[in-house]
């Protein structure tokens, strides 16, 4: 009688155990992704900006984005404080 009580509550036990880790889990996904969408969504905005500064500099009318790569890494790295370290 002692053991079946003993593996009931063990059961019992390791399922709550289960369940509860379970919903942690998926709370801590639900957190990532929630944290990589709006990581997403910010460096779009960002490079929208950059694109229309960008364009705003350039003399050039047919001038394409995609070829100042560098103005983008310096813009970049400016507004998130890096100074070549």
């Amino acid at each position: 009688m002692m053991r079946t009580r003993l593996v009931w509550f063990g059961v019992g036990f390791s399922l709550t155990g289960a369940a509860i880790s379970h919903l942690v889990w998926k709370d801590l996904l639900v957190d990532r992704f929630a944290l990589s969408s709006d990581v997403k969504q910010k460096f779009d905005a960002l490079e929208g900006r950059i694109v229309n500064l960008e364009r705003s500099l350039s003399p050039d009318p047919n001038h394409h984005p995609a070829q100042c790569k560098y103005m983008s890494h310096v813009l970049l790295t400016a507004s998130w404080g890096w100074e070549g370290r």
